[in-house]
């Protein structure tokens, strides 16, 4: 396993790996045989970027059996989703803001996030899993309020991806097995979600194999996997925990 990262560092950016708290910088292409350079720097001494610079993130809705149960709703034929907008995306350790004008509620959604490694178009779910590049943290920020006022249209991506609502982060974890995975949630101290992977409607490959008949996909998106129970309302001055053991812990603090 190995954990990728975007970082700063002495002005530049760059991207690399992480070993602990040290940080070794790679050249290249992080997704096309990335070369190891002799430049390492202390976790503590560098500023954290998103991980990848995603072109696009799909989210996915209804696709756990705990939470299809609690609302009433069935397993869909292909997984739902929604786009949210490129400019939504913020690093571990950044603020998530409130909208302005938007006093309404703000909810935090704790996901696995797929990132795409190469371009995905059309692929059979047994050619999925070389398309993951790995897994990471997503907090899928929503300004629920939005979502119906129109009733005859749902504002999916209106509600998703006002500027810091697609936290992701901190790392990229590589060879992984996201069945064995649990996804928690932990606002201000209190663990608010907890639950498995495994529980998901479609497996990550499904889910990419699906959605590449769709649209293509290319290296650094990110496929959010949907949640299950327990998300909810942030207040100003919370901070919001994506953990996810193997993967890695985002935090964010929401103002």
């Amino acid at each position: 396993m190995a954990l990728w990262l975007r970082f700063e560092a002495a002005g530049a950016e760059h991207f690399g790996t992480l070993d602990g708290d040290t940080v070794t910088a790679w050249r290249g292409d992080m997704f096309d045989h990335p070369q190891q350079t002799a430049q390492r720097f202390a976790l503590a001494e560098v500023r954290l970027l998103t991980p990848c610079k995603p072109g696009k993130m799909l989210g996915l809705w209804n696709n756990f059996h705990e939470r299809a149960a609690k609302e009433g709703l069935q397993r869909p034929a292909h997984p739902l989703y929604f786009l949210k907008a490129g400019t939504c995306f913020a690093a571990h350790g950044e603020t998530i803001r409130r909208p302005a004008g938007y006093g309404g509620m703000v909810v935090f959604e704790a996901e696995l996030g797929i990132v795409i490694g190469r371009r995905a178009s059309a692929i059979a779910p047994a050619d999925a899993p070389a398309a993951i590049f790995g897994y990471t943290c997503v907090n899928d920020v929503t300004a629920r309020d939005l979502m119906r006022l129109d009733p005859a249209f749902v504002h999916w991506t209106r509600a998703k991806s006002f500027d810091s609502f697609g936290p992701f982060g901190p790392v990229i974890a590589t060879d992984i097995d996201p069945a064995a995975l649990r996804v928690r949630a932990i606002v201000s101290g209190e663990e608010r979600q907890d639950y498995p992977v495994s529980d998901m409607f479609f497996s990550p490959a499904e889910i990419v194999s699906r959605i590449s008949h769709d649209m293509t996909l290319e290296a650094g998106d990110i496929i959010a996997c949907g949640t299950s129970v327990g998300a909810g309302e942030l207040r100003e001055g919370d901070t919001v925990e994506v953990a996810i053991d193997g993967v890695g812990r985002l935090v964010n603090r929401f103002a």
